[in-house]
């Protein structure tokens, strides 16, 4: 199982991970970060396939990805 690290606080909150998962596991936080802004959040893990579309995508490298 793929084993996903999201540094919410270095999240900007842009959302591109959200749009280019392809289980749609990832979602906005209602919580704040440091900066005051929404980070994002995986929904469920376990559906994760592993792929790393969220972490290639991400302008900030706030997601890591480990298989």
């Amino acid at each position: 199982m793929p084993k996903i690290i999201i540094d919410r606080d270095k999240c900007k909150g842009c959302l591109l991970c959200v749009s280019f998962c392809p289980k749609k596991l990832i979602s906005k936080d209602r919580g704040l970060n440091k900066k005051g802004l929404n980070p994002v959040k995986f929904s469920d893990k376990s559906g994760c396939l592993g792929c790393a579309l969220c972490a290639i995508i991400c302008p900030d490298c706030c997601i890591e990805v480990y298989k």
